[in-house]
């Protein structure tokens, strides 16, 4: 499945097709622009796992306390997840800077808390140097179920997940993630 919005990117990139009846050159490169944004704004469904889910898929660059951030690349699927079932109880805009995502902190941002049985956790959608544009497709209020799509980062970058105080991560700094499998699970003390 394609996300919806790449269909603007999609029609502007087909209707300048037949340029390349003038400019030879145009119609490879719009072709392979058009394949590429099919294939970046793709949607596959998942498998969800036991816990709590990765909201994104990439490479874990950074875990500390109960913070872990994932780095998406090029090839990764940019549509994040709800790593719990809860409600929506803030989404806050914070601006700031469009570095590369491999520069930590900083960067333009939508954080997302969601309020579970468990406590809260806290999704940020972080910018980057390519990334314009971060779609949220919930709402302050909403019920969110574990897996469900709650936004993307067009041509971006890095999400943060924090968790609670009683859980732990599983995964560890350098693992490849996929949104909707584990990565953290909550510690029984004893």
């Amino acid at each position: 499945m394609v996300r919806k919005e790449a269909l603007k990117v999609i029609l502007i990139l087909a209707l300048l097709l037949p340029l390349g009846i003038f400019v030879k050159f145009l119609i490879p490169l719009l072709s392979a622009l058009i394949a590429f944004t099919i294939f970046f704004f793709r949607d596959p469904e998942r498998k969800i796992g036991d816990w709590v889910i990765s909201p994104a898929d990439g490479r874990i660059d950074f875990v500390e306390d109960n913070r872990l951030e994932i780095f998406m690349g090029l090839f990764d699927c940019h549509v994040q997840r709800s790593p719990v079932s809860g409600i929506v109880k803030r989404i806050t805009f914070v601006p700031g800077k469009k570095r590369p995502a491999f520069i930590r902190g900083g960067n333009e941002r939508k954080v997302i808390e969601i309020e579970s049985e468990e406590g809260t956790f806290v999704v940020e959608l972080i910018a980057g140097i390519f990334a314009r544009r971060i779609f949220c497709w919930v709402k302050e209020g909403e019920k969110v179920e574990k897996g469900q799509r709650i936004g993307m980062i067009a041509f971006g970058s890095r999400v943060a997940l924090e968790v609670p105080e009683n859980y732990v991560f599983v995964k560890k700094v350098g693992e490849k993630v996929k949104a909707g499998e584990t990565v953290a699970v909550k510690y029984e003390a004893g």
